[in-house]
């Protein structure tokens, strides 16, 4: 993507370090885009547990609150694209001090926002920043330490985005049980702070002797389309917009995405190398990937709705048995390759996926009467064939592609990733919304009702997702899973 691979220092700061970092910088880095990592993963979740309170205090229904989940991810999509050249172009430094500085200011906007729509334009701000945030962290890391090093630190790095999901659905429901629920964002402010005067001191300041052009047009498409799709998504069963103009905004997002893909194919330098779409596997894992999120990524969401609105229990209740989910998905992490080595990519993606949606399905069950333990056990249970679909599809994006097109590929993986947790957002709140005579004034029982339907749907939805892993060979992958080794050995 890159026209020249030199890394020379920001002749605008005389404090840039050179390409060949200290041994103090190198322990000290990892630090500092940890507590990056950490933020910007504790947000993803930390909000969920809190839904039903923020809905109270801001006088909507608690199915609206999807808006201020899905703009953040929404952003993130729409913005990672552009994070590696905005580094290249701009320095490592600067954007990075840039990034933390927007995510810190639009915590502190969300913080005192008045109403849902501020809220939202505000997420959007925190969005801006987090799209930055990781994937300039991760790449100063990929310049800082020699291949011998890389894993080690980047392995120290993924803790705080494993630890910071975890925490979220407690710490949202503690803020929100003992404290007020714009403490939620105030915590970012004194970790931002601390880390704005970090990384200005110490962040090498890598760019970039040359830099493509930035494809501008292809931006206004991509993000403008996307951006559409969703607010019809949102709109869409609130009885907001007549159905002409719902349909005519539809067709609208819709050209504005083939306008970008009919350029992608043109453009010499596009914001996503849609070229990549002809490798099966690469293909296979982030279509998948996208449509089994669509159904998977919206049980977050409709878990807080379901044991506060629905089942009666305390935000700390609800935020606490959200930890057998997060918990599962680390504490069998290590089983995960062994899974793969011994089936493969495609007899796990296709099975995992199918009881998935049967998993979910069966959410529908858990009504005033289930023990907690059972809920406990589903979750958990939950959990770990989540992480193991999430872990397969991730790798499986590496299988095929070659060492130059992988920092293209993973840019495709992770704005297709948050497209689809936003998208998931949506689609959960409608298949709710859809079975429930009024959000506005819902009772418990008719919340319940309309929260199991949403599972059946959603599970259906994933169920369906699994065909399309059915275009995988039987050895694709095997390169990575140590598959094809097993086999001929055993």
């Amino acid at each position: 993507m890159l026209l020249a691979r030199s890394m020379i220092p920001n002749s605008s700061n005389p404090v840039s370090v050179s390409p060949d970092p200290n041994e103090s910088l190198k322990r000290l880095l990892p630090w500092l885009v940890a507590v990056a990592f950490f933020m910007e993963s504790l947000d993803t979740t930390i909000l969920n547990t809190a839904v039903p309170t923020i809905a109270n205090a801001l006088a909507v229904a608690p199915l609206s609150m999807k808006a201020v989940l899905s703009s953040y991810t929404l952003s993130l999509a729409v913005f990672i694209p552009i994070s590696g050249w905005m580094a290249d172009r701009f320095g490592t430094r600067r954007v990075f001090t840039a990034a933390i500085g927007l995510f810190t200011l639009g915590s502190f906007l969300c913080g005192i926002s008045s109403n849902i729509h501020i809220l939202v334009a505000c997420r959007i701000l925190q969005g801006c920043g987090g799209a930055m945030m990781v994937p300039v962290g991760r790449l100063t890391l990929v310049r800082t330490f020699p291949k011998s090093e890389l894993i080690r630190a980047m392995s120290f790095v993924a803790i705080p985005g494993l630890i910071g999901p975890m925490l979220g659905p407690t710490a949202g429901g503690f803020i929100v049980g003992y404290f007020h629920w714009r403490i939620i964002f105030f915590i970012n402010l004194p970790i931002g702070l601390l880390g704005l005067y970090l990384v200005y001191q110490h962040l090498p300041d890598y760019r970039e002797a040359l830099t493509h052009p930035l494809d501008t047009i292809g931006l206004i498409l991509f993000g403008s389309g996307i951006a559409l799709l969703s607010y019809v998504l949102e709109v869409f069963g609130e009885h907001r917009l007549a159905w002409r103009t719902i349909l005519e905004l539809l067709v609208l997002a819709i050209l504005l995405l083939v306008g970008y893909g009919l350029r992608a194919t043109h453009a010499e330098f596009p914001l996503l190398r849609l070229s990549l779409f002809r490798i099966r596997t690469f293909r296979a894992s982030v279509s998948g990937s996208y449509f089994t999120r669509l159904g998977i990524g919206g049980i977050p969401f409709l878990f807080p709705l379901l044991y506060q609105v629905g089942l009666g229990f305390t935000p700390i209740q609800s935020g606490l048995l959200m930890i057998p989910q997060v918990a599962a998905s680390m504490s069998l992490k290590l089983t995960m390759p062994a899974i793969l080595q011994r089936l493969g990519y495609r007899r796990v993606l296709i099975s995992n996926t199918m009881i998935l949606g049967l998993l979910i399905m069966l959410f529908a069950t858990i009504g005033v009467g289930t023990p907690v333990w059972l809920i406990v056990v589903q979750a958990f249970v939950f959990g770990f064939f989540t992480s193991l679909q999430y872990t397969s599809m991730n790798t499986l994006v590496y299988a095929d592609v070659t060492e130059e097109q992988a920092s293209s590929a993973s840019t495709i993986a992770s704005t297709m990733q948050q497209m689809a947790i936003s998208f998931a957002i949506a689609t959960a709140s409608l298949a709710t919304a859809c079975f429930v005579p009024d959000r506005f004034h819902t009772s418990a029982p008719e919340m319940i009702q309309g929260i199991h339907q949403a599972f059946l749907v959603l599970g259906g939805l994933t169920i369906l997702s699994s065909f399309v892993f059915r275009e995988l060979k039987g050895n694709d992958g095997d390169t990575i899973s140590l598959h094809k080794g097993l086999h001929h050995a055993g």
